[in-house]
Order: structure tokens, then sequence, then C-alpha cells
């Protein structure tokens, strides 16, 4: 949260790393869930798409410890205690203003985070019975694999009711706080009259040796185990 100044303005707040993960998972969750219900063929290209959000999952926890100011889970992880406070004001109406992320908002991010890598970690050991297998299926025995099968099967309902919330809450926003969170994802900047004294100047240098170091974890798991 920061000092509030009088005019407000358009201010920076999401770097690009940030802004490509979010419309990428976005875009991979939709892929998986209509290809996920399809069958078939697709399936393979279900496969690479799953590869392809664990490593995206995994690049955004190293952002979040490397990445600009507001992508840093210190930014916008709070303990119990200021997440509840901030939970029963919010309930009461009581306007608090953060450029991030505010203390729910974070806490969901988070969640569908590790909902995300749940589902992308347990495919790898799932199996449709027909033609589809994870790359580390023979791994682990097969009652295991078909507790990861049924695994990979609910938590995928809840990836949809917490990327329900999120759209609620975006609705929210649009509606009630007249702020477009979509908006804001899509160029980076939020209208506001807080002072951002932070920077988000993109290291692209360093993006691009953690997305090259996280893809080369993924390929290495998927292709010599």
């Amino acid at each position: 949260m920061n000092d509030l100044s009088t005019d407000k303005q358009a201010v920076q707040v999401w770097d690009i790393s940030i802004r490509l993960f979010h419309w990428s998972l976005v875009a991979g969750i939709g892929f998986q869930w209509y290809s996920g219900e399809e069958g078939g063929n697709i399936m393979l290209w279900h496969m690479y798409i799953g590869y392809s959000l664990l490593g995206l999952i995994l690049y955004r926890f190293v952002w979040g410890f490397i990445g600009s100011t507001y992508a840093r889970f210190s930014d916008f992880l709070k303990g119990p205690k200021y997440t509840i406070s901030y939970a029963k004001k919010f309930l009461k109406g009581e306007k608090t203003h953060y450029l991030g992320h505010n203390p729910l908002g974070g806490w969901m991010a988070v969640t569908l985070m590790l909902l995300v890598f749940i589902q992308a970690s347990t495919g790898l050991f799932s199996s449709d019975d027909i033609m589809t297998e994870g790359p580390l299926f023979s791994l682990v025995s097969e009652s295991i694999a078909y507790t990861l099968t049924d695994i990979h099967e609910i938590n995928f309902n809840l990836i949809l009711i917490f990327a329900g919330l999120h759209i609620i809450a975006v609705i929210y926003h649009r509606l009630i706080k007249k702020e477009s969170l979509i908006k804001s994802m899509l160029t980076g900047k939020k209208i506001s009259n807080q002072a951002n004294t932070s920077s988000i100047k993109t290291n692209y240098l360093l993006m691009l040796i953690s997305a090259g170091l996280v893809a080369l974890c993924v390929y290495m798991l998927v292709n010599i185990f």
C-alpha cells in the first residue's frame, strides 16, 4: 500500500514478464479444458501444453523472488492476521488501496498457481486407459498412477472454481471500483492516485536466463526419466 496523491495517473505496475505469464496461463488452461473434454488425437497437444504450464508455474515461482517489485511474493503475500484484517475492512466497505495485488488477491493468485502446479505434476503420471500416458507413468505403481489420475481430474474442477472466483473479482473491480484489471494486465498500468516509488523495469537478460533454465529442467524431466 502506497501514499495517496491528489491526482490520478497511469502508473506502471506489472512488468512484461508477469503479463506474458498471466495471458499464457489463461490460454493454456482454456486449451487444457477443451482438449481434456475432447480427447482423441488432441491429447498429444494436451500433454505438450501441460509441460508448458508446468514450466510457466516454475518460472513464476522464480520470478516471485527475483522479479520486479509487484511481482515478488514479498510484496503481496501477507500473514493471516493482516489478511483477515483486510477482509474485514473489505466486507465493511472500507477502501484500502494497493498498486499490486491486495492481500486476498495475492492469496488467490498463489492458490491458482499451486493448483495448476498440482495439475501439471499429476498429469506426468496419469493415464486415460486408452492411448495417453504421462511420461513418468511407468515410474510408479499402477495404483499410485491411477490415484494421481483421479487427483488430476478432481483438481481441474478446483481450478475452474477458483478461476470463476477470479473472474467474479475482476467483474467486481470493473463495476464497483471502476477499475479495469483486464486492461491493467494488458498494458501493465493502473489508473491510480497512489505514487509508485518502485521501479518495475524488466531485466530481460535475467528473464531469458530464468525461462531458459526452467525450460531445460522441464525438458529433462519429461524426456530423460
